[in-house]
């Protein structure tokens, strides 16, 4: 099983280390136990083998993804969008002159638990949005391995999906932002990658560790105009190393205050954007060096967290420190 080190002057060179060299990131040891909803962790044989013949009957699926449309005039009930079905798109309140959000969420979870209820109502009190939450609870809900394989097929589903409602309704690519949790941050990165980085903003939280970190199909800077990173259990459960335009490092990006457990962690990330939305007061650093970040001695610039600027810019890594409870000021 992974284990954390959690207190004294070890964590700041296990940090430093990921950070550096990927290679020593403790998420691909063999068995880990994966947050999922409600609180608890489901155990994972990395070396388990894909269910690939459910995994091709489901991808040839139609309804392999659903996309659930919510704006202020339905904030509670969500309206079904599908792909290549004009009247579920042009009878909808989708609105093409206003932001789109596509939220993603992750493995053994579905949309209607954790970040998408959350982030659904921060966005939709900051502005009108077009709120799109995907639900791949299908392939989610199988192993770990089988859902960590059916990801570039996910994200390319949504890149087809976010390109027809583009051609059909008009709305750019430009005011489009895909917000993905663990998992969902790497179905993100493929379905940017699909529209050829033409979309104005990707937000990773926390993307996931085990079996991405030197996986061609996980997160990547180029995947959107402005990709960010939120790192908040790196190291284990999530990625430590540098993955997008701007990576985040709240608190060192292993441990959050008034966290106890790896799931309290792991959800930490989008907790953490919510507030940042309603409240954009999260500021971060600019560190020179992975050291810097794990000895909390970074000097550079400043840069909000997250927050729905879709001309936000940025390059680099960035620490922070926060508090215990929403809003999470330090």
């Amino acid at each position: 099983m992974v284990k954390f080190i959690e207190h004294g002057l070890l964590v700041f060179s296990v940090t430093a280390i990921c950070l550096a060299n990927p290679a020593n990131n403790t998420s691909d040891n063999r068995f880990v136990e994966i947050p999922v909803e409600g609180n608890r962790t489901q155990p994972a044989d990395l070396e388990a083998k894909p269910q690939s013949e459910l995994l091709d009957h489901i991808k040839k699926s139609a309804d392999i993804n659903k996309y659930l449309l919510y704006t202020r005039q339905n904030p509670d009930s969500p309206q079904m969008l599908k792909l290549d079905d004009e009247d579920s798109i042009l009878s909808s309140n989708f609105d093409p002159n206003v932001p789109t959000a596509v939220i993603i969420h992750g493995w053994q979870s579905q949309p209607g638990y954790g970040l998408g209820p959350l982030l659904t109502k921060a966005l939709l009190e900051k502005r009108s949005t077009n709120v799109i939450l995907l639900d791949w609870r299908r392939l989610s809900a199988l192993d770990y391995v089988s859902s960590v394989s059916a990801v570039p097929s996910v994200g390319r589903h949504v890149g087809e999906f976010l390109e027809y409602l583009s051609a059909l309704t008009g709305a750019p690519y430009s005011s489009m932002h895909l917000i993905g949790h663990s998992l969902g941050a790497h179905i993100a990165g493929n379905a940017g990658r699909e529209l050829g980085g033409q979309t104005a903003r990707i937000t990773g939280l926390d993307p996931a560790g085990p079996l991405w970190n030197f996986n061609s199909n996980r997160l990547k800077p180029s995947d959107a105009v402005y990709v960010e990173a939120i790192h908040t259990n790196g190291g284990g459960l999530g990625m430590i190393q540098k993955v997008a335009d701007v990576d985040f490092f709240p608190n060192g990006g292993l441990q959050q205050p008034g966290c106890h457990t790896t799931v309290c962690n792991h959800g930490r990330s989008y907790e953490l954007f919510a507030a940042s939305v309603t409240n954009n007061n999260l500021i971060g650093r600019k560190c020179s060096s992975a050291l810097q970040v794990a000895l909390d001695s970074c000097k550079g610039s400043e840069l909000p967290l997250g927050n729905d600027d879709l001309q936000k810019t940025g390059s680099g890594i960035y620490r922070l420190n926060t508090g215990r409870k929403y809003p999470y000021n330090a």
